[in-house]
């Protein structure tokens, strides 16, 4: 495990931030694409992304041979307003995006935990590594839906485990969430960590110093040396 965390490269706004970001990724697609006829984009959801979808849906690239795939979702109905699915489907699945192929987490079971199985399963689909993952940090330190304090937080950070996924509830907020653990996360060619905000630069700097995953479940993805990552940060 790396003793140092990757250092975050500063943009002067959300919106440059967003821009650069919605090239880089098109550029990967654009590439896996060129290389493998298919290409996979994993996000999660919250405020922060929501200007980077709406650039990357215009970027011009052949969208049908992209999967587009949730990190983590809240277990509620695709429908209701807290959805990850709802929101990729109204913000980054428009125009051009349109055409992309799109998998959802949220299945039938009552339960994350016993949906879990049947949603890594659907994840098949899923073309890995992962060619771009998108994910954001909470002021806790949680990452995708890995929180602290979750009761399933030491499976779903144990670097040895299968890759899939695993039910897990915010302890501030409960309600039941269903996240990719830190194996599948980590099964991705290149990960991004869009932060906004002084609060979570803030968080990320606390991050970076000495303490379990457990407390600050970010410090997990930051420390591998699995997989590259790069930092993105704006006030």
């Amino acid at each position: 495990m790396m003793n140092s965390e990757p250092p975050a490269t500063t943009f002067d706004s959300l919106e440059s931030l967003s821009r650069a970001l919605a090239d880089q990724i098109a550029a990967s697609l654009k590439s896996a694409i060129a290389a493998r006829r298919v290409a996979s984009l994993v996000v999660s959801g919250g405020k922060s992304p929501l200007r980077l979808f709406e650039l990357l849906r215009a970027e011009e690239l052949d969208w049908s041979s992209v999967c587009v795939a949730l990190a983590d979702e809240r277990w509620v109905d695709p429908s209701d307003p807290a959805s990850n699915e709802k929101l990729v489907r109204e913000v980054l699945l428009k125009g051009p995006a349109a055409a992309a192929r799109f998998q959802g987490l949220k299945n039938g079971a009552p339960t994350p935990d016993m949906g879990a199985v049947s949603a890594w399963e659907t994840f098949a689909r899923v073309p890995r590594p992962f060619d771009a993952l998108v994910l954001g940090m909470g002021d806790d330190g949680h990452t995708a839906s890995l929180f602290p304090g979750s009761p399933n937080l030491a499976n779903a950070l144990n670097p040895a485990a299968a890759a899939g996924c695993v039910g897990m509830r915010a302890p501030a907020a409960p309600r039941p969430r269903l996240s990719l653990n830190l194996s599948a996360l980590l099964d991705s060619r290149r990960i991004t960590l869009l932060i906004n905000g002084d609060a979570k630069r803030r968080t990320y700097l606390a991050a970076c110093t000495p303490g379990p995953p457990q407390e600050m479940p970010v410090r997990a993805v930051l420390r591998q040396t699995r997989t590259p990552v790069e930092v993105m940060w704006s006030p």
